[in-house]
């Protein structure tokens, strides 16, 4: 097994195993392997100068950034449970999280795209009596905010004060606080996405995390030679977990990007000679799409893990045929199970990366089931269950909420909807919510959507159940063209109806220039349900 059992012995472990690999590079700014260890060590002491004490909770509301990185492996050094904010929260809604988990300490970025969040969070904090000096009136549990800047408000920290501080705790007294952890302690409160009810906290443990991606880096095939662009967000799991916890236990070179920009991704795939490019299936595409991809020198990828219920078969082939990218891999998870349940072989099909998820990872079960909880057959659907090592200690401080979800035997209700091959590979039809029933007939959007994909002139799709007079519900087809197409919607109701059967038919087609998606980059079909 692993030199490690918590992440705070990863992290000292890698900065002395890789200590001259480059770890992080952001612009100018290049460190190694040990400068990482040192810096981490660093923020660790100055939260225990602040008052963080062992199982404290520690937000990091930011987007990625190498602070990012020393801010959250420093707070958990320090003995404290992560907890990272989205970055495309509202203040209001950042302010809910920070309250029920009961947050003592926060880092936060100054302005991102556009947006002070130090101000959006006061607005949404003003309210109510100030208690126990808390610089948030209305968050008394948060003792201390520190801004990733040079700059900060009177009440607030800078991010190099806040390094300061803890200049006189001795390493010493920062590694017997990080001794005081072991595997089942808790590493971190991952906050689902919220795009179908409130957010809830998955609670998840150092050893759950550790394993799951030393499973994870050993299936992609991770190498200490490899570098990372890593644009999937840090408050994600797939951000954090199979990027940042991945790339330490391999060596490889983080390359944090704050915000998914084609140009931006493209310039440092070739600057940086990046080989490896994590993301959901849209980014892809729109690298391969873009007009001055060929100037650009795309040669070092060779590793790319995708996923989502719609991963079209000439994506795969692209990435393969045009990039010349080696492994493409499709992978399954959810929060509530460590962030990852099945995952592709290397030298699977491509018809089984582009149409499954792939299989369960070790030390996991994965299982179909009807409405009573009983197992289908293979290739019929159902609600994918997951039992193992991965599933969560529960939501935080929600304990009808975790009942609900997990069952008294440790299956893990999903909400998806899935269905398993004979050879045990997982293919996602759709969220339970977001089946709707054509006169009587299940109708799965995600189904329906790998179904158009496959047109030629569509690039992007999404659907989505309304009302129908006559048959309860039908589909409509929210459609993003392809550059030049000059596609109509009965040239695609027309196509759909020689394509599949009728009750998948979309009755309407509304063209956009771009789906609605959340940061994870989930389509948002609540914001498609309020157009329609």
């Amino acid at each position: 097994m692993s030199d490690w059992e918590t992440i705070p012995d990863l992290v000292r472990w890698s900065a002395e195993r890789y200590a001259d690999t480059e770890a992080v590079v952001e612009g100018r700014t290049r460190i190694t392997y040990a400068g990482l260890g040192a810096r981490v060590e660093r923020a660790a002491a100055a939260c225990l100068a602040s008052g963080v004490r062992t199982g404290d909770r520690v937000a990091v509301w930011a987007p990625n950034s190498l602070d990012w990185i020393v801010a959250a492996l420093g707070a958990v050094t320090a003995g404290a449970v992560l907890v990272p904010l989205n970055t495309r929260f509202k203040g209001a809604e950042a302010a809910d999280v920070l309250r029920r988990s009961g947050a003592r300490l926060l880092f936060v970025t100054g302005t991102f795209l556009g947006t002070s969040y130090v101000a959006s969070l006061r607005r949404a904090a003003a309210e109510g009596a100030p208690a126990d000096g808390s610089p948030l009136p209305a968050l008394p549990a948060l003792k201390e905010v520190v801004v990733l800047s040079d700059d900060a408000p009177p009440d607030f920290r800078t991010w190099k004060d806040f390094l300061a501080g803890g200049e006189g705790v001795p390493a010493a007294e920062v590694h017997a606080r990080a001794a005081e952890l072991d595997g089942g302690s808790t590493s971190d409160i991952i906050y689902t996405s919220g795009t179908t009810g409130r957010p809830k906290g998955a609670v998840i443990t150092h050893a759950q995390t550790l394993r799951a991606y030393e499973i994870w880096t050993d299936l992609a095939g991770l190498r200490t030679t490899d570098r990372y662009l890593i644009v999937n967000p840090f408050f994600h799991t797939f951000g954090y977990k199979a990027g940042v916890i991945a790339c330490l236990m391999r060596g490889a070179t983080m390359v944090p990007q704050p915000v998914f920009n084609v140009e931006t991704a493209l310039a440092n795939i070739a600057a940086e000679q990046i080989s490896v490019l994590p993301g959901p299936p849209t980014l892809h595409q729109s690298l391969l799409d873009h007009p001055s991809r060929a100037a650009h020198d795309l040669s070092a990828l060779r590793l790319v893990v995708t996923g989502a219920a719609v991963v079209p078969l000439r994506l795969v082939e692209r990435l393969r045929g045009e990039l010349g990218v080696e492994t493409v891999l499709t992978a399954y998870g959810l929060s509530e199970a460590s962030g990852i349940v099945t995952m592709c072989r290397r030298g699977d099909d491509p018809s089984v990366i582009a149409s499954t998820s792939g299989r369960a990872i070790p030390g996991t079960e994965v299982r179909v089931a009807d409405p009573t909880g009983s197992p289908v057959r293979p290739g019929e659907t159902g609600e994918v269950l997951v039992r193992g090592f991965n599933v969560m200690r529960g939501y935080y401080d929600d304990p009808a909420a975790t009942a609900e979800t997990v069952t008294p035997d440790g299956w893990l209700h999903t909400g998806d909807v899935g269905a398993l091959d004979a050879s045990g590979n997982l293919r996602i039809t759709d969220r339970i919510k977001d089946m709707f029933i054509v006169g009587g007939f299940n109708a799965y959007p995600a189904e329906i959507e790998q179904l158009l994909g496959v047109h030629p002139d569509v690039a992007d799709v999404a659907v989505i159940g309304i009302p129908d007079p006559r048959l309860g519900e039908v589909g409509k087809a929210f459609v993003v063209r392809r550059p030049d197409a000059v596609l109509t919607a009965d040239d695609l109701i027309a196509w759909s109806r020689r394509e599949m059967a009728n009750y998948k038919v979309p009755r309407s087609v509304e063209f956009v220039g771009e789906l609605p998606r959340n940061a994870s980059g989930k389509v948002v079909k609540g914001v498609l349900r309020g157009r329609a």
